[in-house]
C-alpha cells in the first residue's frame, strides 16, 4: 500500500465517529500515558524496597485479584449507576490509592494498597467498553474499539520509556505522576462526557432488573466466547510473564527482552489502523480462528528462537494475532450483550482477562521450572489451537457475509434483547451524532456492517 493509500485509510478509519468518543479516547490515552504501577511494581519492590521476588510475586497476584473482583462489580455499577459515575468513582479511587502507594512502607500495607489499586483501576474497564457501544453506531464499533486499543498501546509505549527514566530518579515520583494523570482522566470525563446509558421505559427497567449476573452466566453462547477469550488471553499474557523468564534463563539480558518486546508496541502503534481497515469487512469467524492460531503458534515458534532477532520475529507473529483479535473480540462481546445489560456482560468479559493475568504467571512458572521453556511454548501452541477450534465450532451456524458480520445476528442476541430493541425504536438517544441510530437499535445498517 502506498503512502497516499495509508493516509487515506487512516482518514477513513478516524472519520465519522462522534465527538464523545474522541473525549473518551483522549481519557484512555492520558490514562495509559501515566501507567507506572503495573509496569514497575516488581522492580520497585525488589530493587528500591529490597523485598524478595516471592513477595513481589505475591503483591502482583493481589493486584490481579483486585482486578478480578472489580471486573464484575464495575459492570454492575455501569448498568445501575451509569457509565459516567462509574468512571468517575473508579478513576478517582485509582488516583487516591496509587498516591497512597507512594507513601506506605509496611509490607502488609503495600500488599493491601496494591490490591486496592488493582480493584480501582479495573472497575472502569466495563464502563468504558459499554460507553463506546452506547455512543458509537453499530457499523462503526469495530473501528472505535480498534482505535481505543491503539490509544492504550500508544500510551503504554510512551509511558514505558518515560517511566524508565522517572524510576531512575524516584519511584515515588512515578506513582504520584500516575495519580495525577488519572485525576486528569476523571476531569475529562467530568467536563466533557455526558451519561450514555440508554434511557429506559418502566418495562425496560423491570427487564434490566432481570438481567443479573446469573443471566450472564446462564448465557451459554456468551460464556463460550468468554471461555475462549480466557484461553487467548492466557497465551497473550506470556509475552509479559513467560517470555522474560525464558529469555533470562537462556542467558539473555533484560535489555534484550526489552528490545524484543518493544516490537509488540511499535507494530500495534504503526499497523493497528491499516489492519483494522483490512479486517473491517471480513468474516468474523475466520478472523477469530486465524488470530487464535497466530497467537498460539507465534509463541510456539519461540521454542526455536536463539537470538534477539528471532525472538523479535516471533513477537511479530503473535502481535499480528493480537491486532486482529482485540477489536473483533470486543465487537462480538457487544453484539452478544443486551442493551441494558452491557455493563454486566462487559464485566464478565473483563473477568476473563483478569483471571488470565492470575493464572498465566503460575502456569509459566510451573511449566518452565518442571519441564523447561520449550514445553511452555508448545503448550501455547496447543491452547491457541484449542481456541481456534472452539471459535470455529461456536460460530459455525453464523453465516459469513462479505462485510464480516453475520446477517443473522439476531440469533445471537436472544429473544429478550430483540424485544428490548424493538421497544426502543423511535426513542431519543442520550449521546449520538445527528442521523445516527440509537445505541442497541437493530437497523439495516447494523445487519450489513459491524
Amino acid at each position: 500500500m502506498s503512502v497516499a493509500g495509508l493516509g487515506r485509510a487512516a482518514r477513513e478509519t478516524v472519520s465519522g465517529l462522534p465527538r464523545e468518543f474522541w473525549w473518551l479516547w483522549t481519557s484512555t490515552l492520558v490514562n495509559r500515558l501515566g501507567a507506572f504501577v503495573a509496569t514497575f511494581m516488581a522492580l520497585y519492590l525488589t530493587m528500591d524496597r529490597g523485598y524478595s521476588a516471592s513477595y513481589a510475586g505475591l503483591v502482583a497476584s493481589l493486584y490481579g485479584l483486585g482486578g478480578v473482583m472489580s471486573s464484575l462489580g464495575g459492570g454492575v455499577m455501569a448498568d445501575r449507576l451509569g457509565r459516567r459515575p462509574t468512571l468517575l468513582i473508579a478513576q478517582t479511587s485509582t488516583a487516591v490509592s496509587v498516591a497512597l502507594l507512594a507513601f506506605v512502607h509496611d509490607p502488609v500495607a503495600i500488599a493491601g494498597v496494591a490490591f486496592l489499586v488493582g480493584m480501582a483501576s479495573n472497575a472502569s474497564r466495563p464502563a468504558v467498553q459499554a460507553m463506546v457501544a452506547d455512543i458509537v453506531r453499530p457499523e462503526d464499533r469495530m473501528r472505535a474499539f480498534s482505535l481505543n486499543y491503539w490509544a492504550i498501546n500508544l500510551g503504554y509505549a510512551v509511558s514505558s520509556m518515560a517511566a524508565g527514566f522517572i524510576a531512575e530518579f524516584s519511584y515515588r515520583a512515578g506513582f504520584l505522576a500516575e495519580a495525577g494523570m488519572t485525576l486528569v482522566c476523571a476531569l475529562v470525563v467530568f467536563l466533557r462526557l455526558p451519561e450514555s446509558r440508554p434511557e429506559q421505559t418502566a418495562t425496560e427497567k423491570a427487564s434490566e432488573n432481570r438481567v443479573g449476573l446469573g443471566t450472564v452466566l446462564r448465557d451459554g453462547r456468551y460464556m463460550g466466547v468468554v471461555g475462549l477469550s480466557f484461553l487467548v488471553a492466557l497465551v497473550f499474557q506470556q509475552g509479559a510473564v513467560g517470555l522474560p523468564v525464558a529469555m533470562g534463563a537462556a542467558g539473555f539480558t533484560p535489555a534484550d527482552y526489552g528490545m524484543a518486546i518493544a516490537v509488540n508496541g511499535v507494530l500495534i502503534v504503526a499497523l493497528q489502523i491499516p489492519v483494522t481497515r483490512l479486517i473491517e469487512h471480513r468474516d468474523v469467524r475466520r478472523l477469530l480462528v486465524v488470530s487464535s492460531l497466530l497467537a498460539g503458534y507465534g509463541f510456539g515458534l519461540t521454542a526455536f528462537a536463539g537470538s534477539v532477532g528471532v525472538f523479535a520475529l516471533t513477537v511479530c507473529v503473535w502481535t499480528l494475532g493480537e491486532m486482529i483479535n482485540a477489536p473483533i473480540q470486543t465487537g462480538l462481546v457487544v453484539r452478544l450483550s443486551p442493551v441494558h445489560g452491557r455493563g454486566r456482560y462487559q464485566g464478565v468479559y473483563t473477568l476473563s482477562w483478569s483471571l488470565a493475568s492470575l493464572v498465566a504467571p503460575l502456569m509459566s512458572g510451573l511449566v518452565i521450572d518442571r519441564f523447561g521453556a520449550r514445553w511452555l511454548w508448545g503448550l501455547c501452541a496447543a491452547v491457541g489451537t484449542v481456541a481456534a477450534v472452539g471459535y470455529g465450532a461456536l460460530m459455525r451456524r453464523m453465516p459469513a457475509e462479505a462485510d464480516g458480520m453475520p446477517a443473522e445476528a439476531d440469533e445471537m442476541l436472544g429473544e429478550e434483547e430483540r424485544g428490548s430493541e424493538e421497544a426502543r425504536v423511535g426513542e431519543p438517544s442520550v449521546a449520538r451524532t445527528p442521523g445516527a441510530p440509537e445505541a442497541g437499535v437493530r437497523t439495516d445498517a447494523e445487519a450489513a456492517a459491524g
